[in-house]
């Protein structure tokens, strides 16, 4: 599932639309993406409006037309944005197609669990405005964190990182790096951290938040080999710090990438 830096990249791929008024919306109302939005709505409303800017937090995505519309899309497992030249004979997995002069703006989904909403008005909808504080904002402080972690005391660190009420656009490659570059267990029970601990992981939080936006945010490029990331992936993949084995297994009803001799649960 696409997460806060592949979120940014596809948020981005729009960017040819910005400035450009939409002459046609051509959607798939019956598509499950659209289980939570009016179709006539959006498709009456974005018609002949120019998409004025666009937004990313977490998992989400917030595009802001003209005449106050609001398109927000949520990637799901295999949803990506994408721009195409005209003429541009959408795909059967093509659900939404915003046709502009010279380009279209694509939300293109194989498996469905993607979500397009829209909603009318001079502010950002609700649903927007009530996520929690990005990441990277002033308002993700450690305090917020360290709260939330006594919340959830008993929960592995694994299963609380993924919780979008807190973190969100962490999800589950962006976790195991977190703990492996935070020297955590997934494990790990989250109340039971030292204050040394919760320090660095609130810092490792922000700093591969940072990293992951540098390297796939930008332009989709490759991690380098010193991160987990291009290890986790392998079978018999090993630790790029200590050179010992990778271990795979289910924690927080989650896959989950650690290295034991790296990682240890406290007892």
């Amino acid at each position: 599932m696409p997460e806060l830096a592949e979120v940014e990249y596809y948020r981005k791929q729009w960017d040819p639309g910005v400035g450009k008024r939409v002459k046609r919306v051509r959607l798939y109302p019956q598509a499950r993406v659209f289980r939570e939005c009016d179709t006539a709505q959006l498709e009456k409303a974005l018609t002949g409006a120019v998409l004025e800017r666009s937004f990313a937090h977490g998992k989400q995505m917030l595009f802001g037309f003209s005449d106050g519309g609001w398109l927000g899309i949520h990637l799901g497992m295999t949803g990506k944005l994408f721009t195409q030249a005209t003429p541009y004979a959408p795909d059967r997995h093509d659900h939404l197609v915003l046709e502009q002069k010279a380009c279209v703006l694509v939300f293109h989904d194989t498996r469905l669990f993607g979500r397009v909403r829209f909603d009318l008005g001079k502010e950002p909808p609700a649903w927007w405005r009530e996520q929690a504080p990005d990441l990277l904002s002033e308002a993700f402080t450690p305090e917020v964190m360290q709260a939330f972690l006594k919340r959830r005391a008993r929960s592995p660190l694994k299963a609380v990182l993924l919780m979008q009420e807190r973190f969100p656009g962490i999800g589950n490659w962006m976790a195991d790096e977190i703990l492996w570059r935070a020297a955590l267990h997934p494990s790990t029970p989250a109340g039971s951290l030292t204050p040394r601990q919760t320090s660095k992981l609130y810092t490792t939080v922000r700093e591969v938040c940072a990293d992951a936006l540098d390297v796939i945010g930008t332009d989709w490029g490759d991690p380098p080999a010193m991160w987990l990331f291009p290890h986790r992936w392998e079978d018999g993949g090993h630790c790029p710090k200590t050179g010992k084995a990778l271990v795979r297994e289910t924690i927080g009803g989650r896959t989950t990438c650690y290295s034991p001799a790296r990682q240890k649960l406290s007892r």
